[in-house]
This record gives structure tokens, C-alpha cells and sequence, in this order.
């Protein structure tokens, strides 16, 4: 069975396995979070080329992330040490930055997490880096359209097995793998919270959505089969069998009628080519 507890703004619970139920003082807090995520994304679009080293991208993210008087949440989290998690081709997700260059032909996702005023606004994106194959290009288009329609799912009343249900129905049409191995999940004062959000699902099934309820929906879906492992590092998770991977993510809150969005793009740069 599963706890839902109503907070209050400031309160900071602990991660027990409840859902927390957020009113508009956290709404507000998430926006701000949210759209600073999003902007920074959006720088992201005209320096994601060619030669470009994953270190510089990380470095204008840890900028951009302080210069809005935020700190990125990732820096130091379990030992991590840098400011955003870069994804290259067959990695799944939580790249680390480095000194390795961006080449012709390549998708890179690039997720960061500002923490503002004790909000986390997470979200992550692709880029295509000069020009990319059709098929890698389709894999992209894909998975934001799996995002998308998850998203459509996230209203009052709904399952969490729902928007799974959706993403790898909508996957799976184009005979590509849905990850188990990582999913989304709450957040807001907690960077990881309660629900886990998975991406492959019955509909019907899991905790049922309520207004105050926030999320990630962050769909990684693979041109090949859906196994990842872990690389020795203990953080960059790959595809098992090398095929490329792609992913979007956006930080959600269910309203009394749908849901809104925190980590839309202001200057409609949603899906490549931006």
C-alpha cells in the first residue's frame, strides 16, 4: 500500500518511501528550479559541436548553475565530482564529463540539476553533434515523442503504470528496447525521492497520481536491446550490446486537472536539431 503525506513548504522530509504532497509555495519553488535547468540546457544547444571537450560543457553548466544563484546538485553527491552527467552514443546515462572530444555524427544528453533556494529542478536533453546518421536521428525523435506521451498520462487519477505503459508501447512499435535498470522519481526538496517512475509498465498498475505529487519522467531508450551495465567508474551505465542510447528527461507536478511541466525550454528548444 502506498503512504502519501501532505507537507508542508518547508518541511524537509526524509526519504521513507512516502509520497510527499507539495502545495503552491513548492510549485513556485520548482518553477524557479525548473527554468533555471532549462536555461542552462539551452546554452547548451550552440556549444555542443565538433571538438568541443565534455570537461568545457561541464564547466559553463557549473557557471551558469552558480551564476544562478543555485549550486549544482550533483557536485559531490556520492562522491561525484562534477556538475552535470554527459551521455555519449552507447552510454545510457551518467556520463562523466572529461576530456574526451565531441566528434561528427555523435548524440550527447546532457542532464543537470540546479538546487535553488532548496528546490531541484532536474532535466536533461539531446544534441546532435554535426551530422548525425537517420538512424540515430529517429532514435532521438523517438524517445522525446516516449517522453511526451508519458507525460499526456501524468493527471489526478492516473497509475504510474500508465505513463510505463505508454513509453514502451510507443518504444517497442519501433523495435526498440525500453532500460529497466534506471528510472525516474521524486523530487523536489530531496534530489531522489519516492515514487520510482519506471518506463516499461501495465497500465493500471502502481501508486495512483495525486495534485502536489513531483516527478521526473526520464525515458532512455535503446536502439538495441534494453540491458545496460556498469562501467569500473561506478557511475557510466552502457548498453550492453554497444547500441546506441538517447533520453530525455522533464521535472513534473500533478495539478488538480493534468500536470505541469517545470523544465520546459523558454526558447522552444524542446527536441534537436535546435
Amino acid at each position: 500500500m502506498t503512504d502519501y503525506v501532505t507537507i508542508d513548504d518547508d518541511d524537509v522530509l526524509p526519504r521513507d518511501g512516502t509520497i510527499k504532497l507539495h502545495g503552491p509555495a513548492a510549485f513556485e519553488g520548482m518553477r524557479r528550479a525548473g527554468r533555471l535547468a532549462a536555461e542552462i540546457l539551452d546554452a547548451m544547444a550552440p556549444l555542443v559541436k565538433p571538438g568541443v571537450t565534455t570537461a568545457e560543457l561541464d564547466d559553463v553548466v557549473r557557471q551558469m548553475t552558480l551564476d544562478g544563484g543555485a549550486v549544482p546538485a550533483t557536485l559531490g553527491y556520492r562522491g561525484y565530482a562534477h556538475s552535470c552527467c554527459i551521455s555519449i552514443n552507447h552510454v545510457v546515462c551518467h556520463g562523466i564529463p572529461s576530456e574526451k572530444t565531441l566528434k561528427d555524427g555523435d548524440i550527447v544528453n546532457i542532464d543537470v540539476t540546479p538546487l535553488l533556494d532548496g528546490w531541484h529542478g532536474d532535466s536533461s536533453r539531446m544534441y546532435l553533434v554535426g551530422d548525425v546518421p537517420l538512424k540515430a536521428r529517429k532514435l532521438v525523435d523517438v524517445t522525446y515523442e516516449c517522453l511526451m506521451l508519458g507525460i499526456e498520462q501524468a493527471r489526478p487519477g492516473a497509475r504510474l503504470g500508465d505513463i510505463g505503459h505508454v513509453i514502451q508501447r510507443h518504444a517497442e512499435s519501433q523495435r526498440y528496447g525500453v532500460v529497466r535498470e534506471f528510472c525516474g522519481h521524486g523530487l523536489g526538496r530531496l534530489f531522489h525521492d519516492a515514487p520510482e517512475v519506471v518506463h516499461a509498465a501495465r497500465p493500471g498498475t502502481g501508486p495512483e497520481l495525486r495534485p502536489g505529487m513531483f516527478f521526473t519522467i526520464e525515458p532512455m531508450i535503446n536502439l538495441g536491446k534494453p540491458p545496460v551495465k556498469l562501467l569500473e567508474d561506478g557511475w557510466t551505465a552502457v548498453t550492453r550490446d554497444r547500441s546506441l542510447s538517447a533520453q530525455f528527461e522533464h521535472s513534473i507536478g500533478i495539478t488538480e486537472d493534468g500536470c505541469e511541466i517545470f523544465t520546459l525550454s523558454p526558447k522552444g528548444l524542446h527536441k534537436p536539431p535546435y
